[in-house]
């Protein structure tokens, strides 16, 4: 029985077990008074069942899968031949590859070396075994643990409690893997940045204002062996930021105190999803929209005033970033808006205010907290914003403040860095890692600014 197969098992087999409890609580339950005298509801004994019956088996199941592959990948190459021991590690992943793809048929085992047929045939043995082996076990664990939780029913068991540290343990784990994650990832950017600090000064990193991580051809050229100072493309990053903010901000802000404080229910329902719907559409259509339409349309324009505008200009994606982030503003503004205590405007309107006085003088000012929060995690998800970029901006590093020139942001960069086969043993590759760690310091700084402001306001209207 294959794992797809074995997980819809394990819940019906849950389900089933589910019922069978939920049934014998009710039964015991039948002979001393009723439910009332169980020391937990019906419901509890069921999950309680169910949770017996297949957590076990599941917890198996992702333990063996865990270690199943890598056990029989050592197994298979250490069947092979003496002339294929002792190889490289790059060498040893290669052959192995081979292998699983004439197991799985992807490669003609009349086209491939006998050996390496004779070893995925054993590959496809092991494999074979190990799967019924794991379906053997789990069924005898389900079938064990739900008639084992079935018998030792009693009215006196404390089903709920069990039930509740069970899900208090799944929560604890879920959370535990997020941060993790997070540690995981801010870990290998930190160990891999630190490999390029070993080969580039930080200070040039830091403090440079030429970026040309690939190797030149002549001596003669800018960075003979490579030029790796971030500023230019902090300061595009920045530039284009900057740019979507001035469009999303106002924008964004106007359309939501307008559909929160004045526009009617039936416009609401209407303007407020279909506000919505443009952060649906994916990145690369605003892409194509920024390269095809917004960027023809500002060097016309800038050309009919006598400026010279770059086919692929700064302006161009800060504007389309900007009616992206739109309905992010506009979303975290409307809720925020009606989060404020209807109280606070029925106190200013029987002072006397008008709606435009209460919405300036009372509702804005209390809302002002969780505004600015969204604000900065919008900048935050401009500044990570790469598709728009590529396709409306380009890829020149260019120091430059003129929304009118070619630029090129750290996004983008590190996507063209790591795109293809590449040496992660090379300057130029190991820079992406550490345009990474200057990347997540950045976004961090921002979420701590506004956690930190909505923290310090927000308690002025607790």
């Amino acid at each position: 029985m294959k794992t797809p197969s074995l997980l819809i098992f394990l819940v019906l087999a849950g389900v089933l077990f589910y019922y069978l409890g939920r049934q014998r609580s009710l039964v015991l339950a039948k002979g001393i008074g009723g439910t009332r005298h169980l020391n937990s509801l019906p419901f509890y004994y069921g999950v309680q069942s169910a949770l017996w019956c297949a957590l076990p088996a599941l917890l198996l199941m992702v333990l063996w899968l865990a270690f199943d592959e890598p056990i029989i990948s050592a197994l298979v190459a250490a069947g092979l031949p003496e002339n294929y021991q002792g190889i490289s590690s790059a060498e040893h992943d290669l052959l192995m590859s081979q292998i699983e793809n004439i197991a799985a048929g992807v490669l003609s085992p009349q086209s491939s070396e006998p050996a390496l047929v004779l070893a995925s045939e054993h590959l496809n043995r092991l494999k074979s075994i190990t799967q019924n082996i794991l379906t053997a076990v789990t069924l005898i664990l389900t079938s064990l643990g739900g008639a084992w939780a079935w018998w030792s029913m009693t009215p006196q068991q404390r089903a709920r409690n069990q039930v509740e540290w069970v899900f208090k343990a799944g929560l604890l784990l879920c959370a535990s893997l997020a941060i993790f994650t997070t540690l995981g990832i801010a870990l290998s950017v930190i160990f891999e940045s630190l490999r390029f600090f070993q080969a580039v000064p930080i200070t040039e990193f830091l403090f440079g204002l030429d970026w040309s991580p690939q190797t030149a051809i002549r001596a003669d050229q800018v960075g003979g062996s490579g030029a790796f100072g971030m500023v230019p493309l902090f300061t595009g990053t920045l530039l284009i930021s900057l740019i979507a903010m001035v469009v999303a901000v106002p924008a964004g802000l106007m359309s939501a105190i307008y559909l929160a404080e004045y526009a009617g229910p039936r416009l609401r329902g209407y303007a407020k999803p279909a506000l919505e719907i443009l952060a649906g559409i994916p990145t690369v259509v605003y892409g194509f929209f920024a390269a095809l339409t917004v960027a023809p349309f500002v060097r016309e324009v800038g050309t009919g005033v006598g400026l010279t505008v770059s086919s692929e200009s700064a302006l161009a994606a800060g504007l389309v970033m900007g009616i992206m982030i739109i309905p992010f503003i506009s979303s975290l503004a409307d809720d925020v808006i009606n989060a404020v205590p209807q109280t606070l405007r029925d106190g200013s309107l029987a002072l006397g205010a008008t709606h435009s006085e209460t919405v300036k003088k009372v509702i804005f000012p209390a809302a002002l907290p969780g505004i600015v929060g969204g604000v900065l995690l919008a900048v935050s998800r401009a500044i990570g914003e790469t598709m728009i970029v590529v396709m409306a901006a380009g890829m020149a590093a260019r120091l430059t403040a003129n929304p009118l020139d070619a630029v090129t942001t750290v996004t983008v960069q590190i996507a063209t860095l790591l795109v293809g086969d590449q040496e992660f043993d090379s300057p130029k590759t190991l820079s992406a890692f550490a345009l990474g760690l200057m990347l997540f310091l950045v976004t961090l700084l921002l979420n701590i600014v506004a956690l930190n402001v909505v923290k310090k306001y927000r308690e002025q209207y607790d």
